[in-house]
């Protein structure tokens, strides 16, 4: 029987897979290549001479983030920066609680000083946006097409502003159009968006500094979303008492993305692993493994979040822990907004996704009329397996990470005096001991999943290549040894 020619993703994939499988017994330091000859065998199976050309790791990273502002009180000089940027009208996306909240009182007084800066109000935007609630954000921009974007929230509402300044110039463009492939097509933005300024309510997805925006499609029960930097908001406004109306809920669950946001960017795979090297500079993706740079300011957000967050959970009167706070948000966004994240996001898509028609539940504190599981509390969920399971991969940075947990450094004999097949599991116990702190729910079992519901959350997140690429042991294995692995990641997540 004759066969077709592979195409070079598929030989791209399937290079990487002999290069750098894992080995499901998780005990290897290397993540060196163990089983080669079934990867090639397929290579020679489906591909012709021509196609199995060498794959060239890649050898730059770039740096591209927005303009931030940092200080308090900084939410009343939006008015003059619109103004100052001859803004004809103005979209202020918002969501309905924080839009009755002193932040946005604040923007909009600040409108209003202005003369002649006329601004409309979105107001309706979701928490956990869906396709449904897009589409509906998205029409109203079309129709109001404003020249200019303010947003004021958290990160639905910074990635809802996101997508309706992108579909309102693509006026023609479905929702699928961009979004990640292989969920969607993945279309690269060419055209300039209007100018997008973001204020955070929230200390959290780091979304101000970014060009993601994350959404659940409903119809697939999983989270994806649209990457690019032609998303991001030309200026973040983090203004450090924003977030002081926040409950204590919300305040662990966003502190919980930027807590992994720092340790995922950290130990996401060099960018010089990455793969292919882009023929043309310009297809060099928003994305691009750990670096230099995105290192610093996940680390620093690590070390500022595990000493932070519980005294926040504690104390809500401890605004210099929510101060420290709002810049480590940003401090993570800017990190794994060029490292990105991994297992933990990528699992925490079909978490929260399938919970809608599955163990539906809901997250105390939260007072909204349907099922939720709040962004960063999906993401704890598989944290302490996650990190015993990428450990192997690179000890040293995860003796790092356990070394910050402990409030000490690499060198203390209590953490340099531990085997490197030993970091996972003390690693594992460290996260877990926060999570508990912190009172998050003790594993997948705590929130209504069964073992029964395994493979439905490996298959939800199969798809998140955007992410998975980037994960350490896991890389550009779509196949039988990514859905292993991620079986082992997500049985061990059941409970802790």
């Amino acid at each position: 029987m004759a066969h077709r020619p592979a195409s070079r993703s598929v030989i791209n994939r399937l290079l990487y897979a002999a290069q750098h499988t894992a080995c499901p017994c998780h005990s290897c330091r290397t993540g060196g290549p163990h089983n080669p000859i079934q990867a090639l065998n397929q290579l020679r199976k489906f591909a012709t001479p021509v196609d199995a050309r060498p794959v060239e790791k890649e050898y730059a990273f770039e740096l591209a983030a927005s303009n931030l502002r940092f200080g308090e009180g900084v939410t009343r000089e939006v008015g003059m920066d619109l103004k100052n940027l001859k803004a004809g009208k103005v979209a202020v996306f918002t969501d309905p609680i924080v839009s009755k909240l002193q932040p946005m009182k604040m923007a909009i007084a600040s409108l209003e000083q202005q003369t002649d800066l006329p601004f409309v109000i979105y107001d309706r935007v979701v928490a956990e946006p869906t396709e449904a609630s897009w589409r509906d954000a998205i029409a109203w921009s079309r129709e109001q097409d404003c020249s200019h974007f303010l947003a004021v929230g958290g990160g639905s509402v910074m990635d809802t502003a996101k997508a309706a300044n992108l579909f309102t110039v693509y006026k023609d463009a479905d929702l699928f159009d961009f979004i990640n492939a292989p969920i969607g097509n993945g279309l690269p933005i060419t055209q300039i968006l209007r100018p997008l300024i973001a204020v955070p309510t929230t200390a959290g997805t780091g979304s101000e500094t970014t060009g993601t925006a994350i959404l659940d499609v409903t119809s697939k029960s999983f989270k994806t979303g649209i990457s690019d930097r032609a998303l991001k908001p030309m200026l973040g406004i983090v203004d450090t008492i924003n977030t002081r109306s926040c409950s204590r809920q919300l305040h662990i669950s966003a502190g919980l993305d930027v807590l992994f946001h720092s340790l995922e960017s950290y130990t996401a795979i060099l960018y010089t692993e990455r793969m292919p090297r882009p023929t043309n500079p310009s297809l060099r993706p928003l994305y691009q493994g750990s670096n230099p740079v995105s290192d610093i300011f996940s680390m620093w957000a690590l070390r500022t979040t595990v000493k932070c967050l519980p005294r926040i959970s504690k104390d809500l009167d401890d605004f210099e822990a929510m101060r420290q706070m709002a810049l480590a948000a940003s401090f993570a966004g800017i990190g794994f907004g060029k490292a990105d994240c991994h297992l933990c996001h990528a699992i925490s898509y079909p978490i929260s996704g399938l919970n809608k028609t599955g163990p539906k539940y809901k997250h105390v504190g939260y007072d909204v009329d349907h099922p939720i599981i709040p962004h960063g509390v999906s993401v704890a969920l598989s944290a302490p397996a996650v990190f015993q399971f990428t450990a192997p991969s690179s000890p040293s940075r995860h003796r790092e990470a356990l070394a910050i947990f402990h409030d000490t450094t690499p060198t203390d004999p209590s953490i340099s005096s531990i085997p490197d097949s030993d970091i996972g599991a003390h690693l594992y116990e460290s996260i877990a001991r926060l999570l508990d702190d912190l009172g998050v729910p003790r594993g997948l079992q705590a929130v209504g999943y069964k073992k029964a519901d395994v493979p439905k959350l490996v298959e939800g997140t199969i798809p998140q290549r955007r992410v998975l690429d980037l994960a350490p042991g896991i890389g550009d294995v779509a196949g039988a040894d990514g859905r292993e692995h991620l079986t082992y990641i997500i049985e061990r997540s059941l409970e802790y």
